[in-house]
């Protein structure tokens, strides 16, 4: 059975084709060459640039903007990806609201910062286009290193690795690389395949070989890699998703808002994919942003986003949290799940009020209930399967320096690490870091 045939009010084909093409196309598209030129040129060209600081690869930025300038969009893809070897997929989904652009020169003082990520999206995309790619491999080094999850952080760093001339095999899980890239994400926000077009691109440096259907602990493991290669990079991510820990979160119709956007991302029609009349997203931050969204571009009548906190305590940024309620979505605060009614699935949720206190967050036991045929968990994701030998802190794996974990010969970034931001531009710069110190240490 289908899911919509076993949960009433969830149902596939909820809008017309034309709706879907409008709903799912790319949502900032690319600038033409008069246009990139004319948002380069509100670029004051900072001395020591406060969007550079901001930056977790530290592009030089009011470089690239100024080779963009003077019509040089391939110079300045390559100032990008010497930095950033995913600037393309950064550029289309980092919050620049929140990092360059809230502290370029021209925000601070007028309110409209420079389009520095649509400027980043023209260069990478100018150069991608025409299938060039700005970095030879160094002479063969001899070394092996294995790379586990072809997500952001092992693609970074089995590029850097494999530019110093080392042969690089990653290992992943799923069927396509690109990690969240390809699988966690919005697909308006990297339409036209362009997680895979990214990786292929990737990829073309060469020294690299991807195998799929590669799971670590299940497939490999960390004392195989070890036995067989050089060093060992783990970017594994995050595959567990945390627990409502409310009555009736098993119920039919619950769902965890990472797999709704997964089977989205990889539907080859949209219209063939359910969705409820009443959808309620439990969570604060991007995952639960693009669930509901996309929950409400499918055809979706209501959808809510309940997060137990603040708006100011939301990961999601004000500018995602403002697109979701421009799309008609609603967002309830301080409010946190205690029960998923229904008889065997999902009618109703109920939430009790919070409030925050010394001792923690605090419920109320005034409640109030929301309809829901279909309701997404996003409320955060676990490490799952963690090698035996490895320091485990906070959830993830522990790390010092540039990576380095608790066992020799063996490094971390991306979301399996602790410490860090949990965006795609930081696993990059974790992952590229990692294959510096990678290269030093088997240089050595």
């Amino acid at each position: 059975m289908t899911n919509s045939q076993l949960t009433p009010g969830v149902a596939a084909g909820r809008l017309g084709a034309e709706d879907y093409a409008r709903n799912f196309a790319d949502i900032a598209p690319k600038l033409d060459p008069h246009e990139a030129r004319v948002a380069a040129d509100r670029c004051y060209f900072c001395h020591d640039a406060p969007c550079m600081t901001a930056c977790p690869t530290s592009i030089d930025i009011p470089l690239f903007i100024r080779q963009i300038a003077t019509g040089t969009p391939e110079a300045a893809a390559r100032t990008i990806l010497s930095q950033n070897i995913l600037g393309g997929m950064c550029a289309r989904v980092c919050p620049t609201e929140t990092l360059c652009e809230e502290v370029c020169v021209r925000e601070t003082a007028e309110g409209k910062p420079v389009e520095i990520g649509r400027l980043q999206r023209f260069a990478t995309d100018t150069l991608m286009d025409q299938g060039a790619q700005p970095f030879t491999r160094a002479a063969p080094t001899g070394k092996r290193v294995a790379v586990v999850g072809a997500g952001p952080a092992g693609l970074s760093a089995a590029h850097r690795l494999a530019m110093k001339g080392h042969a690089v095999t990653i290992f992943d899980a799923r069927a396509k690389a690109g990690g969240l890239n390809e699988y966690g994400i919005a697909s308006y926000k990297a339409a036209g395949g362009f997680a895979q077009a990214e990786v292929e691109w990737l990829l073309g440096i060469g020294g690299i070989v991807v195998e799929h259907g590669k799971a670590l602990g299940r497939d490999i493991t960390l004392e195989g890699l070890r036995a067989d290669f050089d060093a060992v990079f783990l970017g594994m991510g995050l595959a567990g998703v945390n627990a409502l820990r409310a009555e009736g979160e098993d119920r039919e119709g619950v769902a965890n808002a990472v797999d709704f956007i997964a089977e989205l991302r990889q539907a080859g029609d949209l219209s063939a994919l359910p969705v409820g009349r009443d959808v309620v997203v439990i969570g604060g931050g991007m995952t639960a942003v693009d669930a509901a969204v996309q929950s409400k571009l499918l055809g979706a009548e209501n959808v809510t986003i309940v997060y137990r906190r603040g708006k100011e305590r939301m990961s999601a940024s004000e500018y995602e949290q403002d697109h979701a309620t421009q799309t008609g979505v609603r967002i309830i605060h301080h409010a946190a799940p205690v029960a998923v009614h229904g008889n065997g699935t999902a009618r109703e949720v109920e939430f009790a009020y919070t409030e925050d206190a010394a001792e923690g967050l605090k419920l109320s036991s005034e409640t109030f209930r929301l309809r829901a045929d279909q309701v997404f968990k996003a409320i955060g994701q676990t490490l799952k399967g963690a090698p035996e030998g490895l320091v485990i802190e906070g959830g993830k794996i522990a790390v010092t320096g540039p990576g380095r974990t608790s066992v020799k010969g063996v490094w971390a970034g991306g979301d399996c690490a602790a410490g860090g931001e949990d965006l795609t531009v930081t696993a990059v710069a974790e992952g590229r870091d990692a294959a510096e110190d990678i290269h030093a240490s088997l240089m050595a």
